[in-house]
């Protein structure tokens, strides 16, 4: 019963993150599920709530597919999901996230403390391609699909509205592609179910109130909270990692 608690708040708390940035929620429902939900659960639940509440971002913030922006980025998560699959079983999840976790917070203050960097516009849509693909690796490593779009968004300049749509539509994409695979895989079970019915139930009027909030930022601020969210999302990174290579 206690899991279920912490399910529900997690839930709660990571709807509210993605209806205002339209992505994160893996990272924001990982800070707290860490420290009372099993870890092969909650890679599961990562995956379901973070595509149930894209859904609920599209129908609650239309801002178009942006397709000319998007396609590259799709097309590369296609190419990374199959092998972040094959990652998982090799990789260790602690030195990914220690090294993944000290890069965003570095960057990414750097970026908070720096308002008026250039935007970056080489590498045309091969970089975008090889952005998706980092998404799509990340995808099943970590449910973390959203942080390398999001980022890469953000340092190419794109508008506020041009950065959700791409962020929104490509979080739908993957996540469903993911939760596809781990139905496929047999990771995601009918016995996952009440956990689903919790996880669904807790994110709803959060991912609404999170929408309400992001249509009435400034392009500035969401920008500064998108960067933000992802600080916050390497520390939550940084202290997994530490937490379990100290038991």
């Amino acid at each position: 019963m206690g899991q279920m608690w912490v399910l529900a708040v997690g839930a709660a708390v990571a709807g509210l993150v993605q209806g205002i940035s339209g992505f994160a929620f893996a990272m924001a429902a990982m800070s707290i599920w860490v420290w009372g939900v099993d870890p092969q659960l909650a890679a599961v639940m990562a995956v379901f709530g973070g595509l149930t509440g894209q859904i609920i971002s599209v129908i609650r913030v239309r801002r178009g597919w942006h397709l000319q922006l998007l396609w590259p980025f799709v097309l590369g998560s296609a190419v990374g999901i199959p092998i972040g699959t094959r990652l998982l079983p090799l990789l260790d999840p602690n030195r990914f996230k220690l090294v993944l976790g000290a890069m965003l917070v570095a960057c990414c203050s750097a970026m908070l403390a720096t308002t008026r960097l250039p935007a970056i516009r080489s590498g045309g849509r091969v970089a975008d391609a090889a952005v998706g693909l980092l998404g799509g690796v990340m995808a099943p490593l970590s449910g973390f699909s959203g942080l390398a779009p999001a980022l890469w968004a953000t340092l190419r300049g794109y508008t506020k509205d041009e950065h959700r749509a791409v962020l929104q539509n490509f979080n739908l994409v993957v996540l469903a592609a993911t939760m596809a695979s781990l139905v496929w895989s047999g990771r995601a079970r009918a016995v996952h179910l009440p956990q689903m019915g919790v996880v669904a139930a807790s994110l709803v009027v959060p991912s609404v109130w999170g929408s309400k909030i992001y249509l009435g930022l400034s392009p500035i601020a969401f920008r500064n909270g998108v960067l933000w969210v992802l600080v916050f999302a390497g520390l939550t990174m940084l202290a997994s990692a530490l937490k379990n290579m100290m038991l």
